[in-house]
């Protein structure tokens, strides 16, 4: 069916556009700023349409994963830099997404919380081992689309539209001109988060496009991402309709989802709770897979659900120990939603050094053939590489001087 073929970019974008760092950065944003950052969200949507396009186009073409084609044309020196630097993000992502299913089934359960953070690593080791490729897409994407009840909740709490659309101007009025600045470059940082753009191409490799699919290429770009963008509005709006004007800071996943609650009941709050279930299940296996394929394609190994994972030893393990590793992190006492504040502050730091790489290879004439990069998509592409240079620079100084966003 048509609308399943679009299903990588709905899970590339519920599960890393609407991850946990964007559940967070995006109704702090709004209870802080109310709705004056949305016009953040809409470059970080363009932005990460441009690279996921490009890695797209680049597997499609190829028949490589981004990974792959960055070691074999530019080299192991840049290759090894990108992998490191996405190593580690990658990492700190998967244990704070961990930790955030876990506190979901808390909320669900009112069981301990150390006992389902175990439950949650079972859980999704047993799917990522016995199910396909696509029935993970379907069953994490879709089930991520629960989170459209905060649109709904957007809409009854009956914002100031006036305002909310002022917001897609680029302005500031507040007295605290550095805090301003942290969540823009957090909601950047959030929105253009590399393991989605690794996770994408490597999709599209898993799902064996070719030539033929440029346009469901384009397609799932702009509809998957557009869709988490939306999704951001939402919870932006949420966030300043609900807490602004009381002063309260959603600093817990329990609190944002009173955004669903208060205006839509119990049937609210169990649909928000599902939707962020799924959704930071989805962006949990997205990182997990991640840093698995990574790892596998720079070292030239075989990789892919659709292997058996016998049919990829190596890949397997991968995945294994990253799981372990960050289970073993989550057991340590570690708050899943600040870990997430450092991860998407770290991964702004690292974006040039995983951007860059894509920009090139697409551009190569050789490797791309005549599916090389239009004059359009160089052009965004430099204008975002330099953007993201820029707050690559000022994200950790702005995490210092604001306390990590509390001042």
């Amino acid at each position: 069916m048509k609308i399943f073929q679009v299903a990588l970019g709905i899970l590339a974008a519920i599960g890393g556009f609407v991850d946990i760092g964007d559940l967070v950065f995006n109704v702090s944003a709004g209870a802080t700023f109310g709705y004056q950052l949305l016009w953040v969200v809409v470059i970080g949507v363009v932005g990460i349409i441009v690279y996921s396009e490009m890695c797209g186009r680049v597997a499609a073409v190829s028949g490589k994963a981004v990974f792959d084609a960055v070691r074999e044309r530019l080299g192991f020196r840049t290759g090894l830099m990108a992998l490191v630097s996405a190593q580690v993000v990658n990492l700190m992502t998967l244990t704070a997404e961990i930790g955030g299913v876990a506190i979901c089934l808390q909320l669900l359960s009112g069981l301990p919380y150390r006992w389902l953070i175990l439950l949650a690593g079972v859980a999704l080791a047993i799917v990522v081992w016995v199910t396909s490729f696509d029935w993970i897409e379907r069953i994490f994407g879709y089930g991520g689309l629960c989170l459209l009840v905060f649109a709904v909740a957007a809409v009854k709490l009956h914002p100031a539209w006036g305002a909310v659309g002022h917001g897609f101007v680029p302005h500031m009025d507040t007295e605290s001109p550095l805090l301003y600045a942290y969540f823009a470059v957090g909601l950047l940082g959030a929105a253009m988060t590399p393991y989605e753009v690794y996770f994408y191409s490597s999709g599209a490799v898993e799902e064996q496009w070719g030539p033929k699919d440029l346009g469901l290429n384009k397609v799932n770009a702009m509809i998957g991402y557009g869709l988490g963008g939306f999704l951001s509005f939402a919870l932006m709006i949420v966030g300043g309709a609900l807490f602004l004007d009381k002063g309260i800071e959603p600093e817990f996943l329990g609190s944002i989802t009173l955004g669903a609650e208060v205006p839509l009941g119990q049937i609210g709050l169990l649909l928000a709770l599902v939707g962020i279930l799924f959704a930071v299940s989805g962006a949990a296996i997205d990182t997990l897979f991640s840093g698995a394929y990574n790892l596998a394609q720079f070292l030239g190994w075989e990789w892919g659900r659709y292997r058996h994972p016998s049919g990829a030893p190596r890949f397997t393990l991968t995945w294994i120990v990253l799981l372990v590793l960050a289970l073993g992190a989550v057991m340590t006492g570690v708050d899943p939603v600040q870990l997430t504040e450092f991860a998407v502050i770290f991964s702004a730091v690292a974006v040039p050094l995983k951007y860059k790489p894509i920009l090139l290879v697409a551009n190569d004439r050789a490797y791309m053939r005549e599916y090389v990069n239009t004059r359009l998509a160089n052009t965004l592409g430099l204008i975002y590489l330099v953007l993201i240079m820029i707050v690559s620079v000022t994200a950790v100084p702005l995490l210092i001087l604001t306390n990590v966003g509390q001042n």
